[in-house]
């Protein structure tokens, strides 16, 4: 594609930024919290319609999909939440292309915590508000509005483009591994998950975890003669910590300079007894330990095991009582694989490229501080992925969730540049 078609490309983004914003602003005012994307997925696809793309959409079967080493137990139905693939189909010779993005947010909890109503979209400050905004339905925009505005423009691209719209991201991931499943692939792949404008060609892992901690019944007046299982779940939260502490100072990557942000391994929650007045005789830790590329995601748990297990043996009740331990694709949790691919390869030097050629700066190249979908892609789709989005990372899941416009539209038009280069143009 010569000089001449690239700025008429982007000049043509720059003049569409209104539609951009009310296209963003429109998907936030629909309320798609996991288990309700039925809503935004059929506004979507009449959008996806309307542009002329080959559309499949498709419920995904629970029984099968968790018959999938990678799934995990889920409890909703996914009747009426669809997953999107459209296609725009190109006229041969290019490299193919897929958007993966998610539609589905966690809930805006208590709206008198925003300041303005979550689900409003309100623009002040030139950032959107709203649940979703950066986690992360302005990736989402950015694919769709690149590939029409690329047909807008008159480009032909050569390569096909699909568009990977799915729900159930933030509990399980199976929308993207269904996907997979269905038989979606490409040469490369692009997700739309919040980067903050960084270029990222990893993801952390996730591992769910709870521990259940049986101690020794006993009445109150006879306490003295129960073991209590507060007492018990703190040794085991301690010898956590010191899993932490290990792993710290043990593991590294590259691409997680800040090992400290990147690895935390700690009891989120924990719940013991039943009454105030009534001895604790059980208590279930849960929490999450976070794994880089490369380790070992089986070898982690194991280790896991095997630390929880040593504190135990130290304990005199526990030695011959131990916690039973349970990895979240058992009980409905988060049980993420890392994933990456290299930073030379051709999808992520081509948007590196585009991003300088847009900002006349470089990005900032990093791995994701969080799980994705692009393990699915990756570990399990045969197609190498690389995470972009106009989100900021640091406000996904906040309240008062935002994005800021210029960097939206900057990223309409990096997918834009990106996607030309990829497929090839006529």
């Amino acid at each position: 594609m010569d000089t001449s078609q690239r700025q008429k490309l982007l000049d043509l983004i720059d003049g569409q930024r209104e539609h951009a914003v009310e296209f963003l602003r429109t998907l936030v005012t629909i309320p798609s919290v996991t288990g309700n994307e039925g809503p935004i997925q059929s506004h979507l696809n009449d959008y996806l319609g309307k542009m002329g793309l080959e559309i499949d959409m498709w419920d995904m079967d629970a029984e099968e999909i968790q018959k999938h080493p990678s799934a995990s137990v889920v409890t909703e139905s996914y009747e009426g939440r669809p997953n999107i693939v459209a296609t725009r189909k190109g006229t041969g010779g290019g490299r193919s292309l897929l958007l993966n993005g998610h539609t589905d947010v966690i809930p805006a909890g208590p709206s008198e915590s925003w300041t303005d109503d979550p689900w409003a979209a309100n623009i002040r400050d030139n950032r959107i508000y709203g649940r979703g905004t950066s986690d992360m339905k302005s990736g989402v925009s950015c694919q769709v509005l690149a590939v029409q505005y690329i047909a807008d423009a008159g480009i032909k691209l050569k390569g096909d483009v699909l568009i990977n719209l799915v729900v159930d991201e933030e509990i399980s991931g199976h929308g993207t591994l269904d996907t997979v499943l269905r038989g979606y692939k490409a040469d490369a792949a692009i997700s739309g998950e919040t980067s903050t404008l960084a270029v990222q060609p990893a993801c952390i892992g996730r591992i769910w975890f709870q521990i259940l901690i049986r101690g020794k019944s006993a009445g109150i007046q006879q306490r003295y003669t129960g073991v209590n299982a507060i007492d018990l779940g703190y040794k085991i939260k301690l010898a956590i910590d010191d899993l932490e502490k290990h792993r710290l100072e043990t593991v590294s990557h590259p691409l997680y300079p800040d090992i400290l942000d990147t690895l935390p391994c700690l009891v989120g929650t924990i719940q013991s007894g039943s009454f105030a007045s009534a001895f604790p005789d059980t208590c279930m830790l849960q929490g999450s330990i976070a794994t880089v590329p490369g380790e070992d995601h089986n070898g982690v748990k194991q280790s896991f095991l095997d630390h929880i297990a040593k504190a135990a043996a130290d304990d005199p009740w526990m030695k011959d009582h131990p916690p039973e331990i349970t990895f979240g694709n058992k009980f409905g949790g988060l049980d993420a694989e890392a994933a990456d691919i290299p930073v030379d390869h051709p999808i992520v030097t081509s948007l590196v490229e585009c991003f300088k050629e847009v900002t006349g700066k470089d990005p900032e190249i990093s791995g994701r501080q969080g799980a994705a979908d692009t393990r699915f892609l990756i570990n399990n789709g045969d197609t190498p992925t690389v995470i972009f989005g106009p989100g900021p990372t640091a406000v996904m899941h906040a309240n008062d969730e935002y994005v800021d416009i210029d960097d939206y539209i900057t990223a309409i038009k990096v997918y834009a540049l990106s996607i030309c280069d990829w497929c090839g143009v006529e």
